[in-house]
This record gives structure tokens, sequence and C-alpha cells, in this order.
């Protein structure tokens, strides 16, 4: 597409939601990825099942549609049925340890059709370990289950603290082997002008997340914290459609205005701020929610959120940035990320979800936590949960651990007023 279609393509887009609310243009966005995926698959094109960090400017330079199980996992369970289809999975013969995204996805392969949301089955899968090697077995077991095509890209752990030519020329081989089963699963060939095009929409649509969710350091924040969670869907699901580049601009804006006037999304006062570390405990969101609004507790800083925000300008940029998602990365650069969110956003403490599916981010939280603290002087909190199986949290435990964060966080306040 030219620059004068591209900005053609633009102008209808913004026409089209001019009256659409950031927000509500974001939700319209990902509820299409499975519309345009299910007419794909009736049509009797190949659909594929995608890792959440899979690079997806190749699949959408080859207009390959893609579903995330990750994503659908997190709505099923979002939508309370989390534990039911843990069941099915477990009676099955898969354990009760393994990742709940997994088990539901597995389960889903004969649960084809559930109340809470339904996505194509696969003709294919994508899978990158950058942000989870559980994900290796789960994806190979789906491919071997269902008789399918299983496409890998590998990242190597980041033992430095930046991803070097060493890394990036090991990607560069398996983007080409990647490429050519794609095109040979697809009868598509691959055009190199069009990646240029979806790198560079996929590189604005990261900036303009990324510059959303930065607007959490003014305060008081112009959003709540979980607001982004439920945002987060479109930045792993279409980072290459002009349409998410395009929202999230506007959700910055949105956010800039709100500062200019003073007004914040987050309902009531906001007296703490805090780092929410994990992913969001998607079977009990509300109360997880509640249990901090309801006490003037906001969140103004996620990782995982961030995560789906890549910036680069060329090709290495492009495999180096996602060398560098969580769990890629080192120990030291991931402290640094938590350390740098902290100063950045003014944050008066850490929540931190020991989360019993995602055991390769967890079980580095401790010592995150013990570093974070001893590096900062704030407080820091954990309570154990589960990104997907509601039989993993306590109610009691997540309302008493959050209670003992804010009574320190409120005994440092008084103390600095003291001081001051």
């Amino acid at each position: 597409m030219s620059k004068e279609s591209l900005k053609e393509r633009e102008a209808q887009i913004r026409e089209q939601y001019k009256d659409v609310p950031p927000a509500k243009m974001i939700a319209m966005i990902a509820g299409n990825g499975y519309k345009e995926a299910a007419e794909a698959k009736a049509a009797g094109e190949p659909v594929g099942w995608c890792a959440s960090n899979f690079p997806q400017e190749i699949l959408e330079t080859l207009d390959i549609k893609v579903v995330y199980p990750e994503n659908h996992a997190a709505a099923v369970a979002a939508k309370g049925g989390g534990e039911r289809m843990c069941n099915v999975a477990e009676d099955d013969g898969y354990s009760n340890d393994i990742c709940a995204y997994a088990r539901i996805s597995m389960a889903y392969t004969e649960e084809t059709d559930i109340p809470e949301l339904n996505m194509p089955q696969p003709d294919f899968v994508a899978c990158c370990n950058n942000i989870c090697n559980c994900m290796i077995k789960w994806y190979e077991n789906l491919a071997r289950e269902l008789d399918i095509p299983f496409i890998m890209i590998d990242v190597p752990y980041n033992n430095e603290y930046e991803a070097g030519e060493d890394r990036v020329a090991y990607l560069k081989g398996q983007f080409d082997v990647a490429i050519k089963q794609l095109e040979e699963i697809s009868g598509k060939k691959w055009d190199q002008e069009k990646f240029e095009e979806v790198m560079e929409i996929s590189a604005r649509t990261g900036r303009g997340w990324l510059d959303a969710t930065s607007y959490s350091k003014y305060t008081p924040s112009p959003f709540s914290g979980f607001d982004i969670f439920n945002h987060m869907a479109v930045a792993v699901c279409a980072r290459g459609k002009l349409e998410s580049a395009i929202a999230f601009e506007r959700l910055a804006e949105e956010f800039d205005q709100k500062v200019k006037d003073g007004v914040s999304g987050f309902k009531g006062e906001e007296k703490y701020r805090i780092i929410f570390e994990g992913i969001a405990c998607w079977p009990h969101l509300r109360h997880t929610y509640k249990g901090l609004q309801g006490q003037g507790v906001n969140v103004v800083g996620t990782v995982y959120a961030d995560a789906f925000g890549y910036v680069y300008d060329n090709t290495n940029e492009l495999m180096q940035a996602y060398c560098g998602t969580p769990n890629a990365i080192s120990y030291e650069r991931s402290l640094d990320m938590r350390l740098k969110l902290a100063e950045q956003n003014n944050v008066d403490g850490m929540l931190v979800h020991i989360n019993r599916s995602c055991k390769q981010w967890s079980a580095i939280s401790y010592q995150m936590e013990r570093d974070f603290r001893e590096k900062t002087g704030l407080p820091t909190a954990t309570f154990d949960g589960d990104q997907a199986d509601p039989r993993n949290f306590s109610e009691a435990q997540y309302d008493t651990r959050v209670q003992g964060l804010i009574e320190v966080m409120e005994a440092n306040k008084q103390k600095k007023s003291k001081e001051a």
C-alpha cells in the first residue's frame, strides 16, 4: 500500500470511529479478530492458534488469520468458565500443576462450543517461547492431538542486558523457516514491501500503547490500572493493524486531556499508588479490583501490560525487541524495569501476584520482591492466585495482604508528612 493509500485508509478509519470512544474502539477491534477468523475458517482458509508474543508481523504480512489461546482462556476465565474447562482437561489426564491457560486451551479442542467465547479450531499452531517455556509443550501437544503443523520460533534467554547480534542471527534463520512453512500452509507468497509496511504500523501501535500507559505517571492517574488489563488484548492480538495504532493514539490523547482537566478515570480518591506485579487474576478480577479501589488504591504500573509494546525501526531491531520480552531477559534487567516504574510513576508500594499457573514468572518474584523493597524502601505484599483457575485464590488471604500493605503505606505517608 502506498503512502497516499495508507493516509486515505487512516482517514477512513478515523471517520468510521470518530464518535466511538477509544476504549470502545479497542473492544471492537478485539471482537473483530474473532469474527474475521471465523469468516476465514468458513471460507476454507487456514486459521491458526498463535502465541501472544509470536512475531505477528509475519502472519499479518501473509494475511493469515489467527486467534490467541491466551486471550481466549483469559476471557473464558473472566466470564466464569475457567474451573469447568480446567476440569475437562484434568479428566483427560492433564495435571492440575500445568498452566490453566494451557488446560483451558486443551479442553477447548473437545468442548468446541462454549457459552463464554468461541473461536475457530486451528489448522496450525504458531509458538514462541519468549514469555513462557511451558508454551512449547502446550503447543506441541495441540499439534500432536489435532495432527496439524507446528511452527516454532525459539527466543533464547538473554544472559546479557541487551540482545546481541548472535541472537538476531539465530532468529533470522527461524523467521525464514517460519515464513516458508506459512507460505506452504496458506498458498500465499511473501511480500517484503508489505512486511516493511506492517512493521511500521506495528511499531506505531507499540509506541501508541506505551504512550497511553505512560500517563499513569501523573497524580492522580487519568485511568485505573485495571483498565489497562482490559485494553491490552489488542496490544496482543492486533499489533499490525492500523486500527490498533489509531485506537491507542486516541486513548493517549484522551488521557492527555484528562490530565489537563484534572480528571481521573479512577473511581474515588487516589490515596495510594502501587505496581501490580504479574498477570491479572482473571476469575477474580472484580474482587481484586474492588479490594483496591474501595480503599483508594490505584494500580499505576505493571510490567505485564507494557510487555506487548514493541518499538523498532528495522528488522534487526524487531528481533531484538522480541528478545526483550519479560521472562526472556536477565534478572538484572527485569529488576531495573520495576525500579524504573516505581521512580517514574511515584508509587507507594507493590502488590505481587504469585501466580500458580505462571511458574516461570513467579519463580523470580520472591527475590524480585526482596530486592525491590531493599532498593526502593517501599513496602510490598504477595498473594497467591492463578490467572485462570479460580480454585487457587483465597479472597480472605488477598484482603488481608492488601490491608497489610495499605497500613504500611499509610504509616509511610504519615511519617513523611511529619518530616515535611
